[in-house]
């Protein structure tokens, strides 16, 4: 990866200290939890940063697993050279990030959430608005809601916001190189999730 690299993929961001040998909570913001540990593609970098790699940090994850409980749904993270609480509590507020073409590829039917931001969203042939964002509904203890179809984030032509259910029901076409994304929505469903 050259210096110039400024595409980030956030997997986790750090909440706070979780124990007391540095480990760190994170909010998890991927659908594998379980990718961490080993990866040699791994950066600290402040929310929303958009950089070159010169100005990440490189970390590596020697462990990593998901608590129970209140924190279910988040994920405990242990970094290299972070061996005590003062050493988390200055990480926490920090993102975990990847550089966007070290992504693990997906499955053929799977799509990074990432790549649904900024899509035009097409209701057949009448523009709805852009994807600004994915939500996946959970539960009240945090962890997701499997059944649940993800809810796309529209911004509309007039600047007022409109969640779509991103279901396979609806689905006619995806062309992420276009930035497209064509539904067929059932009628009113637009009006009710104003």
């Amino acid at each position: 990866m050259d210096s110039s690299t400024s595409s980030w993929i956030v997997l986790a961001h750090l909440v706070r200290p979780q124990g007391r040998k540095g480990e760190l909570l994170a909010d998890l913001l991927t659908d594998f939890p379980d990718r961490f540990a080993g990866r040699e593609d791994l950066f600290l970098a402040p929310a929303g940063f958009a950089g070159p790699a010169a100005e990440a940090r490189r970390i590596d994850v020697t462990s990593s697993w998901l608590p129970v409980g209140k924190n279910k749904g988040r994920v405990v993270l242990q970094f290299a050279g972070i061996d005590s609480i003062s050493d988390a509590e200055a990480l926490a507020g920090l993102d975990v990030v990847v550089p966007s073409e070290r992504r693990i590829p997906l499955d053929a039917e799977a799509i990074y959430v990432s790549d649904l931001v900024d899509c035009a969203l097409f209701d057949g042939q009448t523009e709805v608005g852009r994807v600004t964002g994915v939500e996946v509904p959970s539960a009240t203890d945090g962890a997701r809601l499997a059944e649940a179809a993800p809810l796309l984030v529209v911004e509309s032509g007039d600047g007022s916001e409109i969640l779509v259910p991103f279901a396979k029901a609806f689905l006619e076409s995806i062309d992420l190189p276009a930035k497209r994304i064509v539904m067929n929505l059932p009628a009113g469903l637009l009006d009710v999730n104003r």
